[in-house]
């Protein structure tokens, strides 16, 4: 079982770090796993995305060309990616961020308000966590459990604090969903 997974975004709305946490949360489970960030010069505000392979095989090369999941949390990043995503994949869309419908009906397609639910909980850089809540009810590679305890380990201990609104909203994010989507 392979699995690749593209996040992407604005740089500032954490798809670098909902791919890395999602690494760390699958390398702390004993799979293999390669994540590749990339971003412009322009930092917050430019484009971002990494690309996460997890495996229970060794991955014989990080490079993807159509990743079986994508994230896209800004409408550039749906133009870009959806075309990629490979038939019968999963793209997760923040249709807070987006102002068109994904065109391809031979993927499976999982619009998400994600800024909307994460403002609800209190917090809107939250948001990232609400499309790995949406992710991972959709794609059973990684746990619940798995992401709360990479949340415990692997966020500086300067952030622990936000720790119960990570939580949440990885279940708001699944529960938006509720179940798979067709």
């Amino acid at each position: 079982m392979q699995n690749e997974i593209i996040f992407s975004g604005f740089g500032g709305q954490g798809a670098l770090f909902a791919g890395q946490l999602c690494s760390y949360a699958a390398m702390d489970n004993g799979l293999e796993v390669t994540w590749i960030p990339s971003y412009g010069p322009e930092m917050r505000g430019g484009t971002a995305n990494c690309t996460v392979i997890i495996s229970n095989e060794e991955i014989g090369s990080p490079l993807v060309r159509n990743p079986s999941a994508v994230v896209a949390m800004n409408l550039p990043s749906l133009d870009k990616y959806e075309p990629l995503v490979k038939p019968g994949g999963l793209l997760i869309v923040n249709s807070s961020m987006v102002n068109r419908a994904p065109t391809r009906t031979d993927i499976r397609v999982a619009m998400v308000p994600a800024n909307e639910l994460a403002e609800k909980i209190g917090d809107k850089r939250m948001t990232n966590m609400v499309l790995v809540g949406a992710l991972l009810a959709n794609l059973p590679i990684l746990t619940q459990e798995m992401m709360e305890k990479a949340l415990q380990e692997h966020l500086p201990a300067r952030h622990h604090r936000f720790l119960p609104l990570n939580y949440q909203a990885l279940r708001e994010g699944a529960a938006y969903i509720a179940a798979p989507v067709a």
